[in-house]
């Protein structure tokens, strides 16, 4: 993805040689930060619903704080997704494998939409795009 990148010239004077030195900074534009905060955003979401997509996989079990904590956490993003496809179960000999299609759903929709308001703050920003 190309980046939106201000540069700032800053003329230096040096007091031996009395010539100007130009050196190039490079900042941040508010859209680039609303950008990087989305994207964090998603980065952590997509994590957590890895981790729950996992952990239900391997059939995790319930008595342990992590596993209640992660599943208490990312079924606030699985739940809008729950019902589409029946889950899918392996008994083993200890534990119990679930395949969720809810959680894989979601981190796809959850990875488009992030993209299409990054999108859509690049064209609100009116700022011009560099073309990679």
């Amino acid at each position: 993805m190309s980046e939106i990148m201000k540069e700032t010239t800053v003329t230096r004077a040096e007091t031996a040689s009395n010539s100007a030195q130009p050196s190039t900074t490079t900042e941040a534009t508010s859209s680039q930060s609303t950008e990087y905060i989305l994207y964090f955003i998603l980065g952590t979401v997509e994590i957590l619903l890895s981790f729950r997509l996992i952990l239900k996989l391997m059939g995790a079990s319930l008595s342990s704080s992590f596993v209640r904590f992660i599943y208490g956490l990312s079924g606030i993003f699985t739940l809008p997704f729950d019902g589409i496809f029946r889950k899918g179960f392996s008994q083993g000999i200890e534990t119990t494998s679930v395949l969720e299609p809810a959680t894989i759903v979601a981190m796809l929709v959850y990875a488009v939409l992030a993209w299409g308001i990054v999108a859509l703050v690049r064209v609100l920003s009116g700022e011009k795009q560099e073309s990679a």
